[in-house]
C-alpha cells in the first residue's frame, strides 16, 4: 500500500512518526515533504508543489493530520477529486466542532480517526493488511 501524509509544518514530528511506523510495516510513502528546508524561491515552491500533487495522486491512501494548513487542505481536495481513501486524524474532537470543522471532513470518502497516533496507524494497517 502506498500512502501520502498531509499536515502542517507544526505537526512535522507526528508526521514523521506515522510515516516511519507505516514504512516499518511494509508500506511505501509516495512523497516525504518533511525533508524540505530553506525554500527560498518560487521555482523551488513550484517544484515541491508538483511533487506533492504527484505524491497524492500516486497514493492508495491519503492521511490528513490536524493541524493542517492551506496546502494540506488543497491536498485533501486533490485526494477527494481523485477518489482516494482518506483518513482524517486529530488527537482531539476539534474537527467536529462547528467553529473548527470543514464540510469536506464529513463526506463519505473521509474516515475520521480521533485519539492516539497508534490507533490511526493500527486502523490503516488493519484496512490494508490483505491488499
Amino acid at each position: 500500500m502506498k500512502f501520502y501524509i498531509a499536515s502542517s509544518l507544526k505537526n512535522i514530528e507526528n508526521v514523521r512518526q506515522v510515516a516511519e511506523k507505516l514504512k516499518a510495516r511494509g508500506f511505501q510513502q509516495t512523497y516525504d515533504w518533511t525533508t524540505h528546508s530553506n525554500i527560498d524561491s518560487l521555482s523551488k515552491l513550484r517544484k515541491i508543489g508538483q511533487e506533492e500533487v504527484t505524491g497524492v495522486l500516486d497514493a492508495d491512501v491519503v492521511i490528513v493530520m490536524i493541524p493542517a494548513g492551506k496546502g494540506s487542505h488543497v491536498e485533501l481536495g486533490i485526494a477527494l477529486g481523485a477518489g482516494k481513501k482518506i483518513y482524517l486524524y486529530s488527537s482531539t474532537n476539534e474537527l467536529n466542532e462547528i467553529g473548527n470543522t470543514c464540510t469536506f471532513y464529513h463526506v463519505e470518502a473521509v474516515q475520521q480517526s480521533i485519539g492516539l497516533l497508534d490507533d490511526l496507524i493500527n486502523w490503516v494497517c488493519l484496512d490494508y493488511q490483505h491488499h
